[in-house]
């Protein structure tokens, strides 16, 4: 089953339910679906999927942080509902350590020796690794594993 059509039979299970949450949130996902498909002239496929998805649950671990900043308690916890809802659709997220071995790997693969081969070492992980971790973590590992 594709994710669309999991989000769809979610839909209609808490439509049944009367789960208001949890029946906007999967209709904002397949709105920004829809977006995606719109801008891009086909149809999704589910990793591409996984990457509107992904887009969506990263902002609103922003906005967590800033609203947070600002002492918005209620708004954090609906954005932290919300993220908990959109990352079940998402593949299982690496640990850090996962991560590590991932850039690691990479690094030797490619030859890195120097924060100057940070681009190759970060498109290697990144293709490996696509919609499992967030982009700042990756970065902030090969920046620390180069110098």
């Amino acid at each position: 089953m594709s994710i669309k059509d999991m989000l769809n039979s979610d839909m209609k299970a808490a439509l049944k339910a009367g789960e208001k949450d949890r029946l906007s949130v999967i209709r904002m996902a397949k709105s920004a679906i829809l977006y995606a498909e719109k801008e891009k002239l086909h149809e999704l496929d589910d990793e591409e999927v996984i990457e509107v998805l992904f887009k969506e649950v990263k902002k609103r671990k922003n906005d967590i942080n800033e609203y947070e900043r600002l002492g918005k308690a209620e708004v954090v916890e609906s954005l932290e509902r919300e993220v908990t809802i959109l990352s079940s659709y998402l593949p299982q997220q690496l640990t850090d350590e996962e991560v590590e071995e991932i850039v690691r790997q990479a690094i030797i693969e490619v030859g890195a020796n120097s924060i100057k081969d940070m681009g190759k070492v970060m498109g290697t992980v990144m293709s490996k690794v696509k919609g499992r971790a967030d982009g700042g973590l990756i970065s902030n590992m090969v920046k620390k594993l180069l110098q």
